[in-house]
């Protein structure tokens, strides 16, 4: 059956030879109009797709990302970067539900030695992860000291000289560090307010030599620690579902660490975009360190609720990878990040998966954990298959996870 009757493709493709656009992306926004009276109407929006693709592409080839054009003084954002009225149509902070919801902090001191304090966090770290899908850490076994200078890191390496810092610029993710503005350019309904940068620290990571000299050795030192700490809370979270400590590393559930670096300048008119879009991580759990500014929101009982930063904290949250194996106990939560006046804003997420890596391993919910009352929710996936199916959709507001249900 055909959806478009009254599409004329071959004056769709006359379209795309005038605007030299005969790529994919212009044939996925054009599958995406919706069914017109009258050509006029489908030759309009045609025009429209083909405007926005030149501003995507100008504003990319720039390779300077969006600090480049805070550098260069804009008073307005590009309309590029301007939320549709029905995507998030209320970004501004008075949707946030100020302190009826607040995400736990829970302290590790002694969760290692003291069997007590153990047991007290085991159940602490259930209950976040069943009701709200994030906690903070503290007293985690990294220095304060790393942390910074982590964040230091960060800036250095977008605050150099702008030359040298487009030499890492790329849209091919097998680069061994990949520097872009907003990996989903070409397909989202609006473009963040934020450049990144990310590379994979495990299992196999790159030589030291193509880190970015202004990281280099802090993001190694850093990604170790992360590394140390990600086993450990796997070893909880096992406990939590009430498996063998070890079963979660077993699965190799921290075998990949992918390492994202993210760059929020300040923004001159933050109520008209988003720093990132509605969201879940398609990992099995993320580590997040972030500055002072504060800008993260999870999405509780259909409220955005601030996750404030707390000196020497990280934020925890659990990712769509360990939902499906947990069929559903824990949860991978909506978040965003504000657009803010203040800025840059600075955070570092590692997220615990090997990512886009060729495996053949796969994983469906923990037999385990069902039963006939609780059949398993999700069919057997790879993390690759997985997370390219995330990656093609972009930050769209749907779960990767509906893919999966059965």
């Amino acid at each position: 059956m055909d959806l478009y009757p009254n599409f004329n493709y071959f004056h769709i493709i006359s379209r795309a030879r005038d605007h030299s656009l005969k790529n994919e992306w212009f044939a996925f926004n054009v599958l995406k109009i919706e069914r017109e009276k009258d050509m006029e109407g489908v030759a309009e929006t045609i025009d429209t797709v083909a405007s926005k693709f030149e501003q995507l592409k100008a504003f990319d080839e720039t390779k300077a990302g969006v600090k480049g054009l805070v550098d260069a003084g804009i008073k307005k954002i590009p309309q590029i970067f301007v939320l549709p009225q029905d995507k998030d149509s209320t970004i501004g902070r008075g949707d946030t539900e100020k302190g009826r919801i607040s995400i736990p902090v829970i302290d590790l001191e002694g969760v290692e030695n003291d069997s007590r304090i153990h047991e007290e966090v085991v159940e602490k770290i259930r209950e976040a992860c069943e009701r709200w899908g994030f906690f903070q850490v503290v007293n985690h076994g990294i220095p304060v000291s790393v942390l910074e200078e982590m964040l230091s890191g960060v800036r250095r390496f977008y605050e150099q000289d702008t030359e040298t810092k487009k030499l890492y610029y790329t849209r091919d993710v097998e680069r061994k560090v990949v520097y872009n503005s907003n990996f989903d350019l070409y397909s989202a309904a609006a473009a963040n307010w934020r450049d990144t940068f990310f590379c994979f620290m495990a299992p196999h990571p790159p030589m030291p030599q193509d880190l970015p000299d202004s990281c280099r050795e802090i993001q190694i030192e850093y990604c170790s620690h992360v590394m140390r700490l990600g086993v450990g809370l796997f070893g909880i979270l096992s406990e939590a579902l009430g498996l063998e400590p070890s079963r979660l590393i077993d699965m190799e559930c921290a075998k990949g660490l992918t390492f994202l670096a993210h760059y929020y300048p300040a923004c001159p008119q933050p109520e008209l975009t988003l720093g990132a879009s509605k969201h879940t991580d398609d990992a099995f759990l993320t580590i997040l360190l972030q500055d002072q500014i504060g800008g993260l929101q999870a999405c509780l009982d259909n409220r955005w609720v601030d996750i404030p930063p707390v000196p020497g904290a990280l934020v925890i949250n659990v990712g769509d990878m360990l939902q499906l194996i947990s069929n559903d106990k824990l949860r991978s939560v909506e978040h965003r990040v504000l657009a803010n006046r203040e800025g840059p804003r600075v955070s570092v997420a590692c997220f615990f998966s090997t990512s886009l890596m060729p495996s053949s391993k796969k994983y469906g919910p923990i037999k385990e954990l069902l039963s006939q009352d609780n059949p398993p929710k999700y069919r057997e996936t790879t993390v690759q298959e997985f997370v390219s199916h995330a990656y093609s959709k972009g930050l769209d507001g749907n779960s990767s996870l509906l893919h999966f249900k059965i």
